[in-house]
């Protein structure tokens, strides 16, 4: 039994020394720093955004022991990820885990440099799941919660599983009272926009909305109780370009269902802007399609 346990516990060091080649320590807010991924060998850095309090004079720890600037090359507050970029090449990056392989029960361990050395904690994953969307309307891939501590300025470091991959990185600010991680297949285009034009594009529809019921007819035929009642639409909008109106009922965006304000927000995050959709629309208990072409808000 001693030597099964020792056996462990050298493995899960092992684990925890390997993925330390990836893990960052970030300094850009007031008296805790906080850890980042690796992202590229020649200087991309992922963390969390809400670590980063202010845009200059951020400085990175590097596993190599050195301090390096950093220069923010963009932010999503929706899904709490930033893209920091430091002046170094041959960084060593992580391998990710795939989601098929992402289990509840699994072990998991979180791991973060919020000071000189790197630092870990161990515990579960408590919960797996679908697509989601944050309360600031960015669209996660899946839901994946762990269940260990999240000790302070662990935001923006690696959730790492038992074959030393990465599951993703940790936000602790995300959901109340519990971390969470953000997959490869979350964080891979966000970072790919924020490299392309430095910020999470907001596309502009022009209207104003609130969640209203649908109808018990369209409800049964849409398989959709609410959608978003427009209640003021902008001069000179898109909205009004495509002929919505006040009283209508915006249920969907390219097929995609809108239920609640916080499903609009996400599907115009990103690359939207300028593209000509297709929106659902009830009026007078009538489903009718209207062309949209989206404005870009940045």
């Amino acid at each position: 039994m001693a030597t099964d346990f020792k056996a462990i516990s050298a493995g899960i060091a092992d684990v925890v020394a390997n993925a330390a080649n990836a893990v960052v320590r970030v300094d850009a807010r007031r008296r805790y720093p906080a850890s980042g991924v690796i992202w590229s060998a020649d200087g991309l850095i992922v963390t969390a955004s809400h670590v980063v309090r202010h845009e200059d004079n951020i400085t990175v720890g590097l596993p190599g022991g050195d301090d390096v600037k950093a220069t923010l090359v963009g932010r999503d507050p929706s899904t709490d990820l930033a893209l920091l970029r430091v002046e170094a090449t041959g960084l060593q990056t992580p391998s990710w885990v795939e989601e098929a392989e992402i289990r509840v029960g699994a072990l998991v361990l979180a791991v973060g440099r919020p000071g000189a050395n790197i630092e870990a904690s161990l515990g579960v994953l408590s919960a797996v799941g679908g697509a989601w969307r944050t309360g600031g309307g960015g669209k996660v891939s899946h839901f994946i919660k762990p269940d260990l501590v999240m000790y302070p300025g662990f935001s923006g470091g690696a959730l790492v599983g038992g074959n030393g991959g990465v599951v993703g990185i940790v936000s602790s600010a995300l959901l109340r009272d519990s971390g969470v991680a953000l997959p490869a297949p979350t964080v891979k285009p966000i970072v790919e926009t924020l490299l392309a034009h430095g910020h999470m594009g907001r596309g502009y529809l022009g209207v104003g909305v609130q969640t209203v019921r649908l109808p018990a007819a369209v409800a049964e035929e849409l398989d959709q109780k609410t959608g978003l009642l427009i209640i003021s639409v902008e001069n000179d909008s898109p909205a009004e370009a495509g002929d919505l109106l006040v009283g209508d009922i915006l249920i969907s965006l390219d097929d995609e269902p809108v239920r609640q304000p916080e499903d609009l927000s996400a599907l115009l995050m990103g690359g939207r802007a300028g593209q000509t959709v297709n929106s659902r629309i009830v009026r007078g208990g009538v489903l009718q399609d209207r062309s949209l072409t989206v404005d870009q808000r940045s």
